[in-house]
């Protein structure tokens, strides 16, 4: 059952969108600093295609907003819808992780 809250494309952990705005919410950044610390904290590894095609999509959504250009590079930070978005996806994905652990027998805090 699919939160009507959420807007789409935020429903995986390693979807772009849901990636880039969890990068954001630690404070703005430019593209490659993005991809940088997508691929420290979640181990994804975003081309160019799908970053700036994602940070295209969430800037028409408003869910993140470009700040002044620094030399080539143009940082981006999160908005509050942007924050609200990440909100949901998280407890979202939560909650279903929950549910995955329980019905695996998984006990939390103790390897399965």
């Amino acid at each position: 059952m699919a939160s009507t809250r959420q807007p789409a494309g935020l429903r995986r952990p390693n979807d772009p969108p849901v990636l880039i705005l969890t990068s954001l919410a630690a404070g703005a950044k430019h593209g490659h600093a993005l991809a940088k610390d997508i691929k420290d904290f979640a181990g994804v590894a975003l081309g160019p295609g799908a970053l700036y095609g994602a940070i295209a999509r969430l800037e028409e959504r408003g869910l993140i907003e470009p700040l002044g250009s620094e030399a080539r590079r143009r940082p981006y930070r999160i908005t509050a819808a942007g924050s609200a978005a990440l909100a949901d996806a998280v407890t979202d994905m939560r909650r279903i992780a929950n549910v995955g652990a329980a019905r695996l027998g998984l006990v939390a805090g103790q390897p399965g």
